[in-house]
């Protein structure tokens, strides 16, 4: 096993934050580190099945996580335990931070979906992040989330989808 496998092999905590508190933490096996993007890989971490009507999150989903240094947003591939891909769940975030074997990530509500097909692209939450307060609380925090949102939604709906962001 070369240096560079042994190192990808490593274990990280995802730890989510919502208004300055853990929302959900989970182990992930770290895939890579660019030095600006962040790829671990996840099993679905919610107690159960989470069926939002247009997805089912299921024990057994595989997530495959991005997550940027320099971005308002991670974007996660989600496959069925067979591997058939589900689709793209997407959480604007204020840019990633991995500290020793914890990355964290602070959740600013919004979010996007985009299924395997890409025929079916939505926004989410919306509702919540009007409730948040960001916009008045952190302008600049509001603006930028707003902002990936809108960039995420135009990639999801090119030819080449939320995959020509991975690439």
């Amino acid at each position: 096993m070369s240096a560079n496998s042994a190192e990808s092999a490593r274990e990280v905590e995802v730890v989510l934050l919502k208004a300055g508190r853990t929302k959900i933490r989970y182990p992930a096996e770290l895939l890579s580190d660019d030095g600006t993007r962040v790829t671990v890989r996840a099993a679905w971490a919610g107690e159960g099945v989470r069926d939002f009507g247009f997805v089912r999150f299921e024990p057994g989903d595989v997530f495959t996580e991005h997550y940027w240094r320099d971005r308002w947003y991670s974007v996660k591939e989600v496959r069925a335990a067979s591997g058939e891909l589900k689709g793209w769940y997407c959480d604007i975030t204020r840019p990633a931070a991995l500290t020793g074997t914890e990355l964290v990530v602070e959740d600013l509500d919004l979010d996007l979906w985009c299924s395997a097909d890409g025929a079916d692209v939505r926004r989410l939450d919306e509702d919540e992040f009007e409730e948040s307060g960001l916009a008045a609380r952190d302008p600049r925090a509001a603006s930028e989330a707003v902002a990936a949102l809108d960039a995420l939604e135009a990639s999801a709906r090119t030819a080449g989808g939320l995959q020509s962001l991975l690439g």
